[in-house]
């Protein structure tokens, strides 16, 4: 079952790090709210068109379902809304930097409502993992940061917090109803509607004004997204939050990757080798553990 975890924690490194790739093309074309307004719902019809043969036959089971939704009030919709204001009042780095503190609170979490064990090995690789990810983080590029205003730091921090908090909330449906495709199904179908009715508040339309181009990238955007959640909720289903969370986190080694592919250059200087290399230590540590 472990063994399982981990191949699906990689698995889904690997498809948040290419859709996160994906992003910065389909930016060129369609703002992140409006975007986010057409590749949430582009997973969820796909995923309510593959329910009849995933979940056909099978009985549902209603006591993990409000779990399932509540994972969707703020899985992926309140995430990418803080996201978007965290990028607005402080700049792609320290947002992503911090954000990817999420490993942190998702196994405090889940030592707290789960009662996860935790090794001393799994300690050490948890926080040396976050570490390499946050200096791979600020290799990004470099902002202005002299207008924002500490209370901002909120922002990011909380969105952290959100996505730490939904790995355990999810292990906790599963335990009740086993099925990765239920949970992501559900909580994909709840935030289609909380991105879509704020993409509607802000713009006053449903869908951006936008070139063929920009939509379909957003749509492929949100299919490779939606696998990325399903492949966690799946490794989730096989394995400790304490494994699976850090081991998703290590997707800015894929992004790093795909930008380097797409714009034919490394950015970071001595932080990305370090960032790197205290990664895979801390992927080792975990494994060992």
């Amino acid at each position: 079952m472990t063994g399982a975890a981990v191949a699906l924690a990689f698995a889904s490194a690997l498809c948040f790090g290419v859709a996160l790739v994906l992003t910065h093309i389909g930016l060129r074309y369609i703002p992140p709210l409006p975007g986010a307004a057409i590749s949430i719902p582009s997973s969820t019809l796909l995923f309510i068109m593959i329910a009849p043969i995933v979940l056909g036959g099978r009985p549902i089971v209603w006591a993990a379902m409000p779990i399932f939704a509540a994972v969707g009030l703020l899985y992926p919709a309140a995430v990418t809304l803080l996201t978007f204001a965290a990028n607005r009042a402080l700049g792609p780095v320290i947002t992503s930097a911090l954000g990817n503190l999420a490993p942190l609170f998702a196994v405090g979490f889940a030592v707290f409502l789960l009662g996860e064990p935790l090794r001393y090995a799994q300690i050490g690789g948890l926080l040396v993992t976050v570490t390499g990810v946050v200096l791979l983080s600020v290799t990004r590029g470099r902002e202005d940061t002299a207008h924002w205003r500490s209370w901002a730091l909120l922002l990011p921090l909380a969105a952290a917090a959100v996505r730490g908090f939904i790995q355990p909330s999810v292990k906790a449906g599963l335990a009740i109803w086993p099925s990765p495709f239920a949970a992501v199904l559900t909580s994909y179908i709840v935030s289609s509607l909380i991105i879509v009715g704020a993409s509607r508040l802000q713009s006053g339309r449903f869908l951006a004004i936008a070139p063929l181009r920009g939509h379909l990238w957003f749509v492929f955007i949100g299919l490779v997204n939606g696998f990325a959640v399903l492949l966690l909720y799946a490794a989730l289903a096989n394995g400790p939050v304490a494994l699976v969370a850090p081991l998703v986190a290590t997707y800015p080694l894929v992004t790093i990757i795909g930008s380097t592919l797409l714009d034919g250059k490394i950015e970071g200087g001595p932080r990305l080798p370090i960032g790197v290399a205290l990664t895979v230590l801390g992927v080792v540590l975990l494994l060992a553990g």
